[in-house]
């Protein structure tokens, strides 16, 4: 906790007056910073833009949002139909955020961004509704300080901060690191729980080529730098999987480290990760092919896949490979009789195996047919 109180006086002095030392060198779309005012822009930290990764009428949370940038940028983004949703704990960014959305909601003719209060790794308390309680109720004694306790953890069913399933995209930039390592699976998990099924993670942040060894870690300058709280770039990975996440992906490891630590390089990355792989398995028949280019791949759940090959998968599977990230990567083939969920029995999704065609096309099959229509192709010529 002494880390979390140096890292808020730092980042509260931040909101007051700009320090370089906190922002890593990012282009942000232009189009999108011209109706942020200058005091935003100037007071807000980062290391990515993971609002080039949001689209129109999505529901957006962004953990540690500062002073609003990330945020202001993702409501031209998603739209008057759209809604997004910043979260900080630090006062005096909250402050400089919430006293500024007013000016951009004029601008841009619509009012879709809300700041709440609370600690990106615990998105279920809502600190504004405990202040407001805290101060009817305030801490005088040992009764009322586990009272208090009590009443954080009936807020967090009653009045969450962020609804459960309620998200379709969280976003954050360059504040994972500055969470404490054992609070850390706890951020994860949040992220998860806060995101609809088929919702999806983009997070920039810093990671290390090396683990940070304890003296680094015991060093709060570097700690509320965004260099020693940095997981490696393995255990960045490795977190979204083990709170449940699939198709993780970079989509951008800057190859140049921002600084570099006793020989430890420490760079910007953006990862997706999508939530959705979680049910039950049902076999409809179904088969994927994966397409390549590599002679095989091994998926989130343990499948795997040679080039060219039909493999049966349970109808969950197969409806993931139907969507991004896996999408490019796969042809899906549909059984020639579609078998109804509701009568669907259960598939041993344990490891993939080959199906054959007449699997999906049904044993009896034995239609002859005439040349499939070709398309012309260069000149008259056909496929």
């Amino acid at each position: 906790m002494r880390t979390e109180r140096f890292v808020q006086e730092r980042y509260a002095a931040a909101a007051k007056a700009p320090e370089a030392a906190l922002c890593c060198p990012v282009e942000y779309d232009r189009r999108y910073l011209e109706i942020i005012p200058t005091e935003v822009i100037e007071k807000d930290y980062g290391c990515g833009d993971p609002s080039r990764h949001v689209r129109p009428g999505e529901t957006v949370l962004d953990l540690g949002s500062g002073t609003g940038k990330i945020c202001f940028i993702a409501a031209q983004v998603v739209g008057p139909t759209g809604r997004v949703i910043g979260v900080d704990m630090t006062d005096e960014m909250l402050e400089v955020a919430r006293r500024n959305a007013p000016i951009v909601a004029e601008r841009l003719g619509y009012a879709n961004v809300e700041f709440r209060k609370g600690r990106i790794q615990d998105l279920a308390l809502d600190l504004d509704a405990l202040d407001r309680e805290l101060r009817a109720r305030p801490i005088t004694d040992g009764a009322s300080y586990l009272a208090a306790d009590e009443l954080a953890a009936e807020l967090r069913v009653r009045a969450p901060l962020v609804a459960g399933e309620s998200v379709d995209v969280v976003v954050s930039n360059c504040v994972l690191n500055l969470v404490e390592p054992s609070a850390k699976r706890t951020l994860f998990e949040g992220i998860f729980r806060v995101l609809k099924k088929g919702g999806r993670a983009v997070i920039s942040d810093i990671v290390a080529d090396e683990p940070v060894p304890a003296r680094l870690q015991h060093n709060p300058e570097l700690w509320s730098g965004c260099i020693s709280g940095a997981l490696t770039e393995e255990d960045f990975l490795r977190a979204f999987a083990d709170a449940g996440f699939y198709g993780i992906q970079i989509l951008k490891r800057d190859a140049a480290p921002w600084r570099t630590v006793e020989g430890i390089e420490f760079r910007s990355v953006t990862v997706q990760a999508f939530k959705g792989k979680q049910g039950p398995c049902f076999e409809r028949n179904q088969a994927v092919i994966y397409l390549g280019p590599f002679a095989e791949v091994l998926d989130d759940d343990g499948h795997r896949m040679q080039r060219g090959m039909r493999y049966a998968v349970c109808d969950k599977t197969y409806q993931l490979y139907q969507r991004e990230p896996y999408r490019a990567h796969f042809a899906g083939v549909e059984p020639l009789r579609d078998i109804p969920l509701a009568e669907a029995k259960p598939f041993n999704c344990a490891a993939a195996h080959q199906r054959h065609p007449k699997a999906t096309k049904g044993q009896d099959y034995d239609a002859t047919t005439a040349a499939a229509q070709c398309r012309e192709v260069g000149n008259g010529g056909c496929c």
